[in-house]
């Protein structure tokens, strides 16, 4: 049976982070948020994740970059995943496209952003601009496990901009994530089968542990070994 790997991720900014919006007054968050939601149910699909979420969830309050590193390192994540969209001149314009950072010498980084920006460009049709050192970027460069920043879509061009307001589309970014995730640790979605069979399972391995446990105090009270 494959491991279970711990992802950390993360909506980047908050619902009220100034700059952080379309010239129209929409919030990059908001976006994010939504993208967030689909990576994580796509990643429970797969059966082999626990998901820690470390902005907050109702975009109230910007996270500050170093509780959110730290609530990663503190969780020893396998993977950090910081979500983004990304703005040019904070005008409308032809410019556009999709990019993944990673932190620079980190091979393995550069290969989960590979994978992750090839399903992004598949998902997406967006310009793809390629793979990129993202050491400059806090939450990549801080965090102690192997993470990437993606920026799915350009919140000012004209054309990205329809991609963003359409929920379809914001469900493939977080969908195309979580698949570059999974084909990065080699992981299948399970068959229809499996599927219904997982929460039996992780009910069964939950309760086992449980009876383990109250197996080793019965011995220890009884003398049987200290």
């Amino acid at each position: 049976m494959s491991k279970r790997y711990k992802i950390a991720v993360d909506a980047g900014h908050g619902m009220n982070t100034p700059g952080k919006r379309t010239p129209d007054g929409e919030r990059e968050w908001s976006f994010n948020n939504k993208v967030v939601i689909a990576l994580i149910d796509r990643l429970k699909e797969y059966g082999f994740f626990d998901v820690i979420r470390t902005d907050d969830s109702s975009g109230k309050t910007d996270v500050p970059l170093a509780t959110r590193v730290r609530r990663a390192n503190n969780a020893k994540a396998d993977l950090f995943v910081s979500v983004h969209q990304n703005a040019y001149l904070s005008k409308w314009g032809g410019h556009g496209g999709t990019e993944t950072y990673y932190y620079g010498g980190d091979v393995k980084g550069k290969r989960l952003a590979t994978l992750v920006q090839r399903n992004l460009v598949n998902a997406l049709g967006l310009r793809d601009r390629g793979v990129k050192d993202g050491s400059h970027l806090y939450v990549v460069r801080n965090t102690y496990m192997t993470a990437i920043l993606t920026e799915g879509a350009f919140m000012d061009s004209t054309t990205d901009i329809k991609l963003l307001r359409n929920d379809a589309k914001l469900k493939a970014q977080g969908i195309a994530i979580a698949d570059g995730i999974a084909e990065y640790l080699r992981l299948s979605l399970p068959s229809k089968k499996e599927a219904e069979e997982m929460p039996k399972q992780q009910l069964l391995n939950s309760t086992g542990r449980k009876e383990a446990r109250e197996i080793i105090k019965r011995a220890v009270k009884e003398g049987v070994f200290t």
